[in-house]
């Protein structure tokens, strides 16, 4: 049985998308599932958009998912190069034979003769496409375009009144009538082919089984089945995923500020690459049963195309932040920190160099607050309080602070603070218990009002390591301002 294979095929123009992630993604899942080959090759015969470091910023941002590959730019691989501008050689001779065939023709329409076609189709109020002007030329007439300097395009010949159908992997039976599509250019003047004429040439070449892609490739699909069969070329399986929406249920777009959407931003922020594996998982495909967290082997043993939806999926930021703070959670403190500690320096709050106490305290920092970070940025305004001269008090802090007990309790605090020789979570335990026992209150009369006076607020993490973070000498001060 032929080895199964599956790729994905970004353009290089810039980071790696959210979208561009799921479809690599469920590549690489059902590629590991099924024992094959997943491979990474780059469609950059669009120079326009073309942009440089776009394809270490797609293989890095894969990289850092967790997501690795069998064949590309980076380790080669038998089906080589895998960038199409350096395959172009490779394409000639297919042309060579759709043109003998009669099922391409040379096109010496210029941009103005398509404009204007375009426009008198609008204004009678049809469906713009190619009216087929050059299917027919004379040698006479080909010859006085070449005589004018004309360079031809080179466009398929779509055959009349044909059902173009297929069974795809998501979305089932799905036809096309071929009348509607019109000739379409495969190669252009300057030699250059055109994305849907290279990608079935590239998936032939490199024995691509099944091709994973986004709906707005739908449309893309009967062309390319034409072009195999008139190449006699096997066709491919397709699979196209449904959008993913944003939280209003509208389709995402680049300048959509509501959702962060490349993945460079997820590792600038400090996500967890496998929380955002497990969350991208989750974006139209359904696991058996409730379970919502996933290891990488998990998801390659669960993952099965029969369990994604037709339906579009819907970005939730808040879901995305839950499921990172699970694995936070569950995350060793020296990671978490390692991730927190940049955003803390960049903020200005810690020095760009850290002494081995300096680093110390600020681990421990990052430990009192792993359990709520949603992402390790979040550091920055959680531990604010850890960073000001003075403590703010809203109306409720100022209404307890002004209650009978509270002097009395911060008092006997104060004491036991200046009396203190060691500074630790344990000593802090002790003269809390001995603020207790001298004053007599107890509970949030007692927890509470020291939470407040130290850091203006009514919850918040562990007091004993908090008051250990602030300090001896912040503390005292804190009182005795207060007092």
């Amino acid at each position: 049985m032929a080895e199964f294979r599956v790729r994905y095929a970004p353009s290089p123009t810039g980071h790696l998308h959210i979208g561009g992630a799921r479809t690599a993604l469920f590549d690489y899942l059902i590629a590991r599932k099924q024992g094959g080959k997943f491979i990474v090759r780059f469609e950059d015969t669009d120079q326009t958009r073309h942009v440089e470091s776009g394809v270490d910023s797609q293989l890095n941002g894969l990289k850092w998912l967790g997501v690795d590959w069998d064949e590309s730019v980076d380790i080669g691989g038998p089906y080589g190069p895998y960038r199409q501008t350096e395959r172009l050689h490779l394409y000639q001779p297919f042309v060579d034979q759709l043109l003998e065939s009669g099922n391409a023709y040379r096109c010496y329409c210029s941009e103005a003769d398509l404009e204007k076609e375009r426009a008198e189709q609008e204004a009678a109020g049809q469906m713009p496409m190619y009216s087929g002007r050059c299917r027919h030329l004379t040698a006479e007439q080909v010859e006085a375009f070449v005589a004018e300097g004309r360079k031809p395009s080179i466009r398929f010949r779509v055959p009349e009144n044909r059902v173009i159908a297929f069974e795809d992997r998501i979305r089932e039976h799905v036809e096309f009538e071929s009348n509607g599509i019109g000739d379409f250019i495969i190669v252009r003047p300057d030699g250059i082919p055109t994305y849907n004429f290279a990608v079935i040439l590239d998936d032939h070449l490199m024995k691509i089984s099944l091709v994973i892609r986004g709906e707005e490739h739908l449309t893309n699909t009967p062309r390319q089945i034409m072009m195999y069969e008139a190449l006699g070329l096997p066709v491919p399986e397709f699979a196209h995923l449904a959008l993913i929406l944003n939280p209003d249920r509208k389709k995402m777009s680049k300048r959509d500020e509501s959702i962060i959407q490349f993945i460079e931003q997820y590792k600038e922020l400090g996500y967890l690459p496998e929380a955002v594996m497990n969350f991208i998982a989750l974006l139209g495909w359904s696991p058996k049963g409730e379970e919502e967290i996933f290891t990488k082997e998990e998801l390659i043993e669960q993952f099965d195309l029969d369990r994604v939806s037709k339906s579009p999926a819907v970005f939730d930021m808040d879901k995305l932040n839950w499921m990172n703070n699970l694995y936070i959670k569950k995350a060793d403190t020296a990671r978490i920190a390692k991730l927190a500690l940049p955003h803390l320096q960049k903020a200005g709050k810690l020095p760009e160099t850290l002494s081995p106490e300096q680093e110390q305290w600020a681990y421990e920092l990052v430990g009192l607050y792993q359990e709520q970070l949603r992402y390790a940025a979040e550091i920055v305004p959680l531990s604010e309080l850890f960073f000001r001269e003075d403590v703010s008090y809203d109306d409720e802090a100022k209404a307890m602070l002004a209650e009978e007990h509270a002097p009395v309790v911060l008092g006997s605090f104060l004491k036991q603070v200046e009396a203190a020789t060691e500074f630790t979570v344990d000593a802090l335990k002790a003269m809390i218990k001995a603020v207790q026992t001298e004053t007599g209150y107890k509970g949030k009369q007692l927890f509470m009002t020291i939470r407040v006076a130290l850091t203006g607020q009514m919850h918040g993490p562990d007091l004993n390591m908090a008051l250990h973070l602030l300090g001896k000498e912040t503390v005292s001060a804190r009182i005795k301002k207060l007092l």
